[in-house]
């Protein structure tokens, strides 16, 4: 482990200041507005990310790992506040108590001896630094990363609450940070590794747990999402897997335990929603994702959209050393869509066909989720490099023809790197791109962040609100109307 603080480093690219540390910490904070936001558009844009990269001597090695911070902002009458707060979680509150890191993240591991390992498999003390996406389970906002461990806040003020326990027939160390929601009932799973393995998919109702099925597995893969359709959940097993003993014994952090093994291929296994039944698992050629964009039924088969990169490299590309460093960026996800034909048996993995939709790199996919999540769509918004090899510089609108054909639009603007575009629909709005998008975005030039308002259908800029500081890259968040709407979400 790096001991050293990161120096400044006079050939780093200007946008490294999207991977320096944040200890600012506002409320309430009002922001002068640029352009005009639309009468309609009210609610909170809220935000978690990593914000922290080191403690004391130590460095977190991966962007993936850094100590998350709440960002908040507040829509109203024309006017934004910003507040932003770090998230108390254990992991952040023993790190700022000791003074050294405490606890293992994605790609940095403080337990160094192979005692502390094995005794960290079999006493977990799973990480909750919910650093990755912000969403509602059992009716209350959580802060979520990849373990079992999703972070209670309040929306209004982001003072943090406690852990929210999942329903013990729950057991699992790893999850997802991209819940479902059907406007019913929300989705989910978790991975427990171990002597047995398995995966464990849920339901979310009222509150409450309820397992949907259980599916043994001896080499779990590393999966950042999943697909949901109107009647189905989607399970993309890629083949970057590891061997649960491992993780006891490696002395390595924990994604590094993990082996891309393509002659295992990528899996999808398709489960009932109903009732939690296997109708279709397939196979296609080896591949990488973190983020599944949308699935939906057509000629009794399901199909999955989502963004692969050829291997699993993007994880090691992502390493804060690197990206500090301007490195190149190789990120090369292509919107792809993966065709599961349902009726098979559950034992027999077919092959399944696969196809690129659009040759355009995109990232951090958002779509009208409550309008389109498991249905049909025609449209995704996400971010994309302008300039080959540049860290991500613009926002990315794809549209896919009913004809087959596909047209793209960017917005764009020298020294700026924007976060993922949160889709706003304007109430009343009959298309499905009648709307806004909200981002943040880095403003190099003025070594500082903002709230940017895009028209959804052409990208024209509507309006920006500055913050009084920078804010480090992050991953995802949501729009609450009234903070308590699952269905608006994704």
């Amino acid at each position: 482990m790096n001991r050293q603080k990161p120096a400044k480093d006079a050939r780093a690219p200007r946008y490294a200041l999207g991977f320096s540390t944040l200890d600012n910490e506002v409320s309430g904070v009002p922001l002068r507005v640029e352009g005009a936001l639309p009468v309609w558009l009210g609610g909170s844009l809220i935000r978690t990310g990593p914000a922290k990269f080191e403690v004391g001597h130590q460095s977190y090695q991966h962007l993936f790992d850094g100590l998350a911070m709440l960002h908040c902002f507040t829509i109203g009458g024309g006017v934004v506040t910003y507040s932003n707060q770090f998230l108390r979680s254990q992991a952040y509150c023993e790190a700022m108590e000791s003074g050294h890191i405490t606890r293992g993240e994605f790609m940095t591991d403080p337990c160094r001896t192979l005692f502390g390992r094995v005794m960290a498999f079999f006493n977990p003390k799973l990480t909750d630094n919910a650093n990755v996406n912000v969403s509602v389970l059992a009716g209350q906002m959580v802060a979520l990363a990849e373990t079992t461990l999703p972070v209670r806040f309040d929306p209004h003020t982001l003072e943090t609450l406690g852990v929210l326990d999942y329903d013990t027939s729950i057991r699992g160390q790893v999850s997802t940070a991209h819940p479902h929601h059907d406007g019913k009932r929300g989705y989910s799973y978790v991975i427990e590794m171990g002597r047995k393995s398995a995966y464990r998919m849920f339901a979310d109702e009222a509150g409450s747990q309820r397992l949907l099925c259980e599916l043994p597995v001896d080499r779990p893969a590393y999966m950042h999402s999943f697909g949901m359709s109107e009647h189905f959940l989607v399970l993309t097993e890629f083949p970057l897997r590891v061997n649960p003993l491992r993780l006891a014994t490696s002395n390595e952090p924990f994604i590094r335990n993990y082996r891309w093994t393509p002659e295992a291929g990528t899996v999808l296994t398709v489960i009932e929603k109903a009732g939690g039944s296997v109708v279709a698992r397939a196979k296609t050629a080896p591949c990488f994702a973190f983020h599944h964009v949308n699935a939906y039924e057509s000629d009794g088969a399901v199909l999955v959209d989502l963004l692969t990169y050829p291997d699993a490299g993007i994880i090691e590309r992502l390493q804060l050393a690197r990206l500090r460093s301007g490195e190149p960026l190789d990120a090369t996800a292509r919107l792809t869509r993966i065709r599961v034909r349902i009726g098979t048996e559950a034992g027999d993995a077919v092959e399944a066909p696969r196809e690129t939709l659009c040759p355009t790199s995109i990232e951090l996919p958002r779509i009208n989720y409550a309008r389109c999540a498991g249905r049909a769509y025609r449209f995704v918004w996400g971010t994309g490099q302008t300039i080959p090899g540049n860290f991500i510089d613009n926002i990315t609108k794809v549209e896919l023809g009913s004809d087959g054909g596909v047209r793209t639009n960017t917005w764009h603007q020298d020294g700026c790197y924007p976060g993922e575009p949160v889709f706003v629909a304007r109430p009343g709005g009959s298309a499905e791109d009648d709307g806004v998008l909200l981002s943040i975005v880095l403003d190099t030039a003025r070594e500082r962040s903002f709230l940017l308002v895009l028209d959804a259908a052409s990208l024209e800029e509507k309006a920006r609100a500055a913050v009084p500081h920078h804010i480090p890259f992050g991953f995802h968040g949501n729009h609450f109307p009234d903070l308590v709407r699952p269905d608006e979400f994704a």
